[in-house]
């Protein structure tokens, strides 16, 4: 008759993952630029991997609600989502804010928008009558369709930036 073997003891032979502390330049470093904080730990093939999917993920956003999807001024809390995609989203808003939009000459206390149908923008940046925009707002489900992949691009770079600062031995190379 055989001894019954604890359940203890198996679990003792399977290899664990151990955290190895806590890098938050890691962390930053993938804020800044999404899959740079892995790269910083060495793990180039995730960080790359990390950063074409966040990136993939943003371009595609703006690809289908255009470069209005990205509006700090206008959509403040979905920016809170979008910001963490690092430099491309704060790019993609100084892009939208000041090539995009133009100051309206009949309201001076009204911020900077966008040009309506039958309006452009000028060398100044002045809204005037006549002429295509430059872009037109997209519209309706497009547009909130761009917005949340790039929001959603930016909530999964948080993921990414949580991972690589606490980083864990035990992965497989």
């Amino acid at each position: 008759m055989s001894t019954p073997t604890p359940m203890h003891a198996n679990a003792a032979s399977t290899p664990t993952a151990q955290p190895t502390g806590f890098n938050p330049l890691a962390g930053v470093a993938a804020l800044v630029i999404p899959g740079l904080g892995h790269i910083f730990l060495g793990q180039v093939r995730r960080g790359l991997l990390v950063g074409f999917g966040v990136l993939g993920l943003f371009f595609a956003g703006l690809f289908v609600g255009g470069i209005d999807a990205v509006d700090k001024k206008e959509d403040g809390l979905w920016f809170i989502a979008q910001a963490p995609t690092g430099i491309v989203a704060f790019g993609a808003n100084y892009i939208h804010q000041n090539m995009f939009k133009g100051v309206d000459p009949s309201s001076h206390a009204a911020p900077r928008r966008m040009p309506y149908p039958g309006e452009s923008i000028n060398a100044k940046g002045i809204i005037v009558p006549g002429g295509d925009p430059p872009a037109q707002r997209s519209l309706a489900r497009v547009h909130e369709m761009g917005i949340l992949f790039t929001a959603v691009a930016g909530l999964l770079n948080v993921l990414a930036a949580i991972d690589a600062m606490f980083p864990t031995m035990g992965r497989k190379s």
